[in-house]
C-alpha cells in the first residue's frame, strides 16, 4: 500500500478552516522545550533494492550468537501454520467483530482462545485479550477495586515484575484511589507470606503474587490466597511466562480470583519485545466487572450454533474513567497466534513443552554451580528461569556480550535502588536454548574467564 501524504495545498486549506497560521499552532499544550527536540533527522527515501542492501549491513553487525534473556519475553519455537494462518487475509484485514453476522470466522476463534485461557488458568471466564501481561496486571487491580467496595489498598508481591509494577502505578495516578503496597520477599526468594499477613486489614481490596515471580520463583500462591480470604481481598496471581501455566497447578486450584499472564510464549516471537498478549481470567461472580472484550456462545433462529460479543457494548468503550475497561481494541492477531499455538501443541504437548524446559533450566542451573563456581540466588522452586549470583556482575555481563553471549538480565537494571540485585542475573533456559549455546554460557560465567 502507497502512502500518499497531503500536498502543501491541501495542509494551507486544512489550517484555514482550523483558523490557525501554522501546524504548529495546533500543539500549544506541549512544553515548547519538547516541541523544539521532537524534529526526526530522516535522510532521503531510498528504493526498495538499497533498503534491502541496507538492511542486511545492519543485519550483518549482530555478533551476539546465544542468548539467555527472559524477564517476560521469552524464546520459543514457532510452529510454521502460526504465521500461516494468522497470515490468512480473512483474519489479517478482518475489523473488530461487532457485527456477528459477518465475522462468524473471527469470533469463533476469539472464543476458542477463551476457551484455552480458562483451561490454562482453571478459572470460569477469560476474556478476549488485552495488550499484554502488564496491563492486564493493572486492569485486574482496578477490578479488584470495582468488585471489593469502599477499600484502596492493593498489596503486591515485591517480586512482581518491576515494569508491571510501573504500569500498575501509572493506570492507578488517574484513577482516583487505590494504594499500592509492596510486601517484601523472604530469603527463599518467594513472598513473605508473615508480611503480607501483617499488612492485611479491612481496608485491602487485592492481594497480588507472581507465579512464577521476576525472579523465577515458584510462589506459595495458595497460601497467600487463603490470607487475602481471611480480610475478604480478592486474590490475583500475574505469570510473565505463561508457558508455567501448563505444568504448574492452576491459579484456580490456589485459590485465586483473578489470573492475568502474558502470553508471548504461545505463538509469538521475541521481536524485540512485542506485540505481547495480555491474559485474564477470572470466576463468574466477577464477570460483569471483567474488563475487555468476551465473546459467547450461542444459537441463531433456526438452532444453529454461533458466536457474539457479550456482556459488552462500542459506547462502553468511551466512557472513560467510569467505563469497565478503557481497553477497546483486544490483541486480535497475537490472540490468534496463541489460538493456533495451543490448537497444535494441545493439552499433552504444552505440558510435555513445559517439562522440557524446567528440566532444561535445572541442568543449566547446576551446570554453572558445579562448572563456574555461579551459585543460585535464591532457594526456592523455579520454572525455565533463575536468578544466580555473579561476582562483579557488570563486568561479567560485558566480557560475555562481547564473547557473543547474553548471559541474561541485570536485575541491577530494572531495580537499581536495590542493593542486593547489584551482581544478579536472571537467567532464562527454553527449549530453544542449545548445547551449544549453554556451553558458551558457562564458559562466558566462568570464574576463569575473568582471569
Amino acid at each position: 500500500m502507497r502512502f500518499i501524504p497531503h500536498t502543501d495545498g491541501d495542509i494551507a486549506r486544512m489550517l484555514e478552516a482550523l483558523g490557525v497560521a501554522r501546524v504548529e499552532d495546533l500543539f500549544p499544550t506541549v512544553p515548547a522545550a519538547l516541541r523544539a527536540r521532537a524534529g526526526l533527522d530522516l535522510p532521503s527515501g531510498l528504493g526498495e533494492r538499497e533498503v534491502f542492501e541496507r538492511l542486511s549491513e545492519l543485519a550483518a553487525l549482530n555478533d551476539v550468537q546465544a542468548s539467555f534473556l527472559g524477564a517476560g519475553c521469552y524464546r520459543h519455537f514457532v510452529p510454521a501454520a502460526v504465521s500461516l494462518v494468522m497470515g490468512r487475509s480473512e483474519f489479517a484485514t478482518s475489523y473488530t467483530p461487532y457485527q456477528p453476522e459477518v465475522s462468524q470466522g473471527t469470533l469463533q476463534a476469539t472464543f476458542e482462545f477463551q476457551t484455552y485461557v480458562a483451561r490454562l488458568t482453571g478459572l470460569d471466564v477469560a476474556n478476549a485479550s488485552m495488550y499484554d501481561g502488564a496491563s492486564a496486571f493493572a486492569e485486574a487491580l482496578l477490578m479488584a477495586l470495582r468488585v471489593v467496595k469502599n477499600r484502596s489498598r492493593l498489596l503486591v508481591s515485591a517480586g512482581l515484575h518491576p515494569e508491571y509494577l510501573e504500569v500498575a502505578r501509572t493506570y492507578l495516578c488517574g484513577y482516583g484511589r487505590g494504594e499500592i503496597v509492596e510486601v517484601p520477599l523472604a530469603a527463599d526468594g518467594r513472598t513473605d507470606l508473615r508480611a503480607l499477613e501483617a499488612l492485611l486489614g479491612d481496608d485491602v481490596a487485592a492481594v497480588a503474587i507472581g507465579y512464577p515471580n521476576f525472579f523465577g520463583v515458584i510462589e506459595d500462591v495458595a497460601g497467600a490466597s487463603r490470607l487475602a480470604k481471611r480480610v475478604g481481598a480478592l486474590s490475583i496471581s500475574v505469570t510473565a511466562e505463561a508457558l508455567a501455566l501448563a505444568l504448574l497447578r492452576t491459579p484456580a486450584a490456589c485459590g485465586v480470583d483473578i489470573a492475568v499472564a502474558e502470553g508471548q510464549s504461545f505463538g509469538l516471537a521475541p521481536s524485540f519485545g512485542g506485540p505481547g498478549l495480555g491474559l485474564f481470567a477470572t470466576r463468574a461472580a466477577h464477570v460483569r466487572q471483567m474488563p475487555g472484550r468476551l465473546v459467547g456462545e450461542t444459537v441463531d433462529e433456526e438452532g444453529r450454533r454461533g458466536y457474539v460479543l457479550t456482556l459488552a457494548t462500542r459506547e462502553q468503550h468511551i466512557r472513560r474513567e467510569k467505563a469497565t475497561s478503557n481497553i477497546c481494541s483486544n490483541q486480535g492477531l497475537a490472540a490468534l497466534c496463541a489460538t493456533v499455538f495451543l490448537g497444535l501443541a494441545g493439552r499433552r504437548g504444552l505440558r510435555e513443552l513445559a517439562i522440557e524446559n524446567t528440566r532444561a533450566a535445572h541442568r543449566v542451573a547446576e551446570r554453572l554451580r558445579r562448572e563456574a563456581g555461579v551459585e543460585l540466588a535464591f532457594s526456592a522452586p523455579f520454572f525455565n528461569e533463575f536468578t544466580v549470583e555473579v561476582r562483579d556482575c557488570e563486568a561479567t555481563f560485558a566480557r560475555a556480550v562481547a564473547g557473543g553471549v547474553v548471559p541474561g538480565l541485570r536485575v541491577a537494571s530494572l531495580l537499581p535502588e536495590r542493593r542486593e540485585h547489584r551482581d544478579r542475573l536472571l537467567v532464562a533456559v527454553t527449549e530453544c536454548s542449545s548445547g551449544a549455546e549453554v556451553d558458551m554460557l558457562v564458559q562466558r560465567l566462568s570464574a576463569r574467564a575473568a582471569a
